[in-house]
């Protein structure tokens, strides 16, 4: 990810200014690579020493510096721009909660500026960077789906939307993914009524996920198990429409021979309504 246009500008001058001092101080993490006082600094000679650090990879006196020109010089440009490099610059420490927080306070402040768009991207990145493994809860998957989202439709020219585009999908695929663990859960316990909600629920609301072709293999499971063979012989009607090679429509489609039944469309059902969204969907709402 790169920060290039709002640092662009900025960066030479910082490196002239600390160019003296940081052949001594490169390797040693605990030691500033600027030596002015924060108390005398200007806004300008902290921005630039913040940059400095950046470079240096020194992102937690970076972010000092940042923070100063917050509460020295505030409302200043050199202050919003800060605001939302502090948001980068912990992010890429791995404090997601104060890029959030940064990037919140710099929407808020400044919701049309230039680097509104970034702003929102860094809380999207904060909250994907959290998402946990399909077996816990995936509310930060919601929270950068939602952060993806208002950038896409408040910049949707922004250079930002390919990435976010690709984080919401891997995002979905998280959300699909934990459906499907609770579906089977409820699967093993024989509670179908609600492992088809959960299943069925795949199939709608994420039709575009690697999980669909499972949902919709036990779906035909669940049912045909539930005496419900109609049901079962549309979801494998769908599932036989979509993805005719897998191995789950081989499964589907043998279970349902056991009773010398069929793979068997209903224009009528929902899984008909919704047949048609499964294969080469860009839907991601």
């Amino acid at each position: 990810m790169s920060v290039r246009h709002i640092m662009r500008g900025t960066i030479v001058a910082a490196g002239l200014a600390v160019a003296g001092v940081l052949g001594g101080c490169q390797n040693d993490p605990d030691i500033d690579i600027t030596a002015l006082s924060y108390e005398i600094d200007p806004a300008d000679v902290l921005y630039n020493q913040a940059l400095a650090n950046i470079e240096a990879g020194k992102l937690k006196e970076a972010s000092r510096k940042f923070e100063a020109i917050d509460k020295q010089h505030p409302y200043s440009e050199y202050a919003r721009k800060a605001m939302v490099m502090n948001s980068y610059v912990n992010y890429k420490m791995g404090r997601y909660s104060e890029s959030i927080n940064a990037a919140r306070r710099y929407i808020g402040l400044y919701p049309n500026s230039e680097d509104t768009a970034y702003a929102y991207f860094l809380i999207g990145l904060s909250y994907n960077k959290q998402i946990p493994q399909v077996t816990r809860d995936q509310k930060t998957a919601l929270r950068s789906i939602q952060a993806f989202r208002e950038l896409i439709e408040r910049f949707p020219d922004s250079e930002y939307v390919p990435e976010a585009e690709e984080k919401i999908r891997f995002a979905r695929d998280q959300l699909a993914g934990k459906e499907m663990q609770i579906g089977r859960y409820y699967m093993e316990r024989k509670e179908y009524a609600a492992a088809i909600n959960r299943f069925k629920g795949v199939v709608e609301v994420y039709p575009n996920t690697p999980q669909v072709e499972e949902a919709l293999a036990r779906l035909v499971e669940v049912y045909f198990t539930m005496g419900l063979v109609e049901n079962a012989q549309e979801a494998a009607a769908v599932l036989g429409h979509n993805f005719p090679d897998s191995q789950w429509y081989a499964d589907s489609y043998k279970l349902l021979q056991t009773e010398g039944l069929e793979p068997r469309e209903n224009k009528g059902s929902w899984l008909a309504r919704v047949g048609t969204l499964v294969v080469g969907s860009d839907d991601d709402s």
